[in-house]
């Protein structure tokens, strides 16, 4: 059994490890590989979990490839994976939460500062001393090095940042939960997303389609914008009730002045002041996808109706917890297409293509 210290700042004793199995990026250039990783042995406040699905996130490829250099640069090896679902198979002496045999979760996030006003809110995403520790590509702070992903057999986590599964949500679809699932839910929440309101979703992906499902569930009356005619039987499946083709400007022009909330799930350029146009008086269009370069503003759309652009990433650990519940409330979970690790570069190369409905999911029994 190998050992490894913590980091000097924490000045903590000796951590015990164990080896876990894993899938590895060790370069900007190179395929996914096997390779293993060390895990800590459970501490007193840990949650040990067999990792039985691992959902595939575009920001998966990103980190792998470095394509974030200037926000998040990637430290190799790069063991991706923040939409985990597993089974717990330890507990540290200190943990209430949950035993061994539990259903678990795992999302974008195992710890934060828990002190800051953010973190007392339940909002560990926005730690004001930003100490968020991802679940992977960022510094571990009890092992050293970094963190590693959900790529692998098993992962430990601090129990407050592990999530229950709720009983009858399915495991599999329910891992891309973990992220596409809480940053569409999210906004949704913050904004108040209900009945009696037209809300918007551009984009079907794998954010917009849970963005439907969502918008539908809470009882909002659910409009889809896409570029793709193909997508607009599927889209009705999933819950919208109209779906316009955003590059159809009589289509567009149609509902000008007339949506509560607008999600916006697209990455690729577009023009967003198109969408501004369609918000009502204090309409709000937030942004969930994020485009690699600015967009061209018209700040009089913006004015004319006092209307707001906004920007949302995932949410704490708290409304994590609500969502999952919500799911299963309501029967939600992700589209999923299941796939061995063995053809996570393939998935890459399919993702790059937007071949895929909606997430991959990885049966990370393939590992084995």
């Amino acid at each position: 059994m190998s050992e490894t210290t913590t980091s000097t700042i924490l000045q903590e004793p000796k951590v015990e490890s164990y080896t876990a199995k894993a899938f590895a990026a060790q370069s900007p250039t190179s395929p996914l590989a096997a390779t293993s990783i060390p895990r800590r042995k459970p501490l007193p406040n840990d949650v040990e979990i067999e990792i039985l699905f691992c959902g595939v996130c575009h920001s998966d490829l990103h980190q792998t490839k470095n394509e974030w250099v200037d926000f998040l640069a990637t430290v190799y090896p790069c063991v991706p994976g923040h939409e985990i679902v597993g089974r717990v198979t330890s507990v540290g002496s200190a943990v209430k939460k949950f035993k061994v045999g539990d259903i678990a979760a795992v999302g974008c996030m195992v710890n934060s500062c828990g002190t800051c006003p953010s973190c007392k809110e339940g909002l560990e995403q926005h730690c004001d001393n930003l100490a968020t520790v991802f679940t992977y590509n960022s510094e571990d702070k009890i092992l050293g090095g970094m963190t590693y992903g959900g790529y692998s057999e098993s992962i430990v986590v601090d129990q407050n940042f592990v999530l229950r599964v709720p009983d009858g949500l399915d495991p599999a679809g329910a891992a891309p939960l973990l992220c596409a699932g809480i940053t569409t839910y999210s906004p949704l929440r913050h904004w108040k997303v209900g009945k009696g309101q037209k809300v918007g979703i551009v984009g079907l992906g794998g954010l917009g389609h849970m963005g439907l499902k969502f918008a539908h569930a809470m009882g909002a009356h659910t409009v889809l914008f896409t570029t793709s005619a193909h997508k607009a039987d599927d889209a009705r499946r999933l819950g919208a009730d109209e779906v316009v083709m955003s590059k159809n400007p009589e289509e567009i022009q149609k509902h000008e002045r007339s949506f509560d909330f607008i999600l916006n799930t697209v990455s690729a350029p577009h023009d967003v002041n198109a969408y501004i146009n369609l918000l009502k008086r204090d309409g709000t269009m937030t942004f969930v996808g994020a485009p690699p370069k600015p967009v061209p503003l018209g700040v009089f759309g913006l004015i004319a109706g006092r209307r707001s652009l906004a920007g949302s990433s995932i949410g704490g650990i708290p409304e994590t917890q609500e969502m999952l519940n919500f799911c299963a409330e309501h029967g939600v979970t992700s589209d999923i297409e299941l796939i061995p690790i063995q053809k996570i570069n393939e998935a890459y190369d399919r993702l790059l293509k937007s071949d895929v409905k909606y997430r991959f999911v990885i049966d990370m029994k393939s590992l084995k």
